[in-house]
């Protein structure tokens, strides 16, 4: 599943989307309980800012102060769609055969402030 870190941690404003995100996560920990019998992994990636069409109308949206405030809470900078496809192969593979009911955080440190 696809979270994100909106569902590991609180924002203004941002209540219900983060109160879904936390259900994705929270449904993930109950489906790898309950699949792990049949040998089916459950996990889930909680990236943060990613670079994508939406991205740049948001972040078209803010003052140049807000954009620097943002960017400065992603110590690894913003993500690219590259850096979620690699996690969620990571966790596809063989690499990943041991873990289940894990969310996987790929946030350039948004959540280790």
């Amino acid at each position: 599943f696809l979270s994100s870190v909106m569902g590991l941690v609180g924002q203004p404003d941002q209540t219900a989307y983060s109160a879904s995100k936390g259900a994705i996560v929270a449904m993930t920990r109950s489906l790898a309980l309950e699949f792990a019998r049949d040998g089916i992994r459950v996990n889930c990636v909680a990236p943060a800012m990613v670079k994508t069409p939406m991205f740049d109308v948001m972040l078209g949206s803010l003052g140049v102060e807000q954009r620097k405030a943002i960017e400065a809470m992603h110590p690894l900078g913003f993500g690219t769609p590259q850096d979620v496809a690699s996690a969620v192969a990571f966790l596809l593979a063989d690499t990943g055969r041991w873990i289940t009911g894990s969310t996987l955080v790929v946030d350039g440190g948004y959540t280790v402030q």
